[in-house]
């Protein structure tokens, strides 16, 4: 068995975690895969310390580019034995309950997920009342949306048949924080899957995965599998940002002719705000695993005003087309629009954030 263990800036951990699995798995032959996201406190370095006095301890350091969810992928398509587990580093996870995740596989479960809310379960160890609160509301959403059955569908740990993820990875989505609903999403039923129990524990040291921006990311995968047609949630991350810099756009437009300039020179105003702040908050939020930082930040802010610019002839060309061709102008608009946002998104991530999906 294979357990991947995603880490960022757990130093303090990997060895605690290792020697629990150690004990946990006593009779198993086992491995450990710790995939790291080039975390500045040295947990790559400790791994690779462990690794020197026990095989078993395997070590995948990421450079350029960071995700909870793309770190259980390559971690998991790295391993070579047949049943593959994800544990979080932070010591939150029972790693005792292995033994039985393992049983259900061994006796016919493609997929087993320990849960904190099924029978026997618990979840009292959030540090924050807003993190247990957002959690329950989560899964919430993910049943109701995408009638996932398991009780838990926001749990990270998790243990699965490799052929399983090896059938599923060209679907999954690297780019969020939750690999488990993608999982559940992307099979749509045809895993068997199981539900144990287990008591979520405190977090002893390392940052939490829980953040605003991870809740943007979660609401992009959530969009992205409820949609369907195979958007990305990168995309719907892009999509959602051009839509907050269209209002601004018009805030923009309209302070500026209140000013008193005229409507050629607003338009180019609010034109420019727009593209800019659309820029920064793609580079913060869509695009942190692969963030433009220092002089960069130049270059790439001109490469984007030219995408969009070139965005916006096509948006207009094709609106044009649509609507001599005898469709309605809302027909015409929308198809303008998303012209336009495809070509920006598709550009930008090649040109702009160095690379595509």
């Amino acid at each position: 068995m294979s357990v991947i263990v995603p880490t960022f800036n757990e130093r303090d951990n990997v060895e605690v975690l290792f020697a629990q699995l150690d004990a946990a798995l006593a009779g198993i032959a086992w491995e450990a895969i710790f995939v790291d996201d080039n975390s500045p406190d040295g947990t790559a370095e400790a791994v690779r310390a462990m690794g020197a006095r026990d095989a078993r301890a395997r070590c995948i350091r990421r450079v350029g580019r960071r995700g909870l969810a793309g770190a259980c992928i390559e971690g998991m398509l790295a391993a070579q034995a047949p049943v593959v587990a994800v544990i979080d580093a932070d010591l939150q996870h029972d790693a005792s309950v292995l033994q039985t995740m393992l049983e259900h596989v061994q006796a016919g479960a493609d997929l087993v997920v320990a849960s904190r809310y099924t029978e026997g379960g618990s979840a009292c160890g959030f540090d924050h009342q807003r993190r247990g609160w957002l959690s329950r509301t989560a899964n919430a959403l993910a049943r109701g949306l995408l009638a996932v059955t398991t009780t838990d569908p926001m749990s990270g740990f998790f243990m699965i048949r490799r052929n399983a993820v090896e059938e599923l990875a060209p679907n999954l989505s690297r780019h969020g924080f939750k690999i488990l609903l993608d999982i559940l999403a992307t099979s749509k039923g045809r895993l068997r899957s199981v539900d144990v129990p287990f008591a979520f524990g405190v977090r002893q040291a390392g940052e939490s995965k829980l953040d605003n921006r991870v809740l943007l990311d979660f609401g992009a995968l959530l969009a992205s599998k409820w949609i369907g047609a195979g958007l990305s949630p990168r995309f719907l991350c892009f999509a959602a940002v051009g839509t907050l810099g269209l209002l601004l756009h018009l805030v923009a437009l309209r302070a500026a002719l209140a000013a008193g300039v005229g409507f050629t020179n607003a338009q180019a105003i609010a034109t420019v705000c727009a593209m800019t702040s659309n820029f920064a908050m793609n580079n913060a939020l869509t695009y942190r695993d692969r963030r433009v930082r220092g002089w960069r930040v130049f270059p790439a802010l001109a490469t984007f005003y030219l995408i969009c610019g070139a965005g916006a002839v096509a948006n207009v060309g094709v609106a044009g087309w649509v609507f001599w061709s005898g469709s309605r102008w809302w027909v015409a608009g929308i198809a303008g629009s998303l012209i336009g946002a495809v070509w920006n998104y598709a550009m930008s991530n090649v040109l702009v954030w160095g690379a595509s999906e």
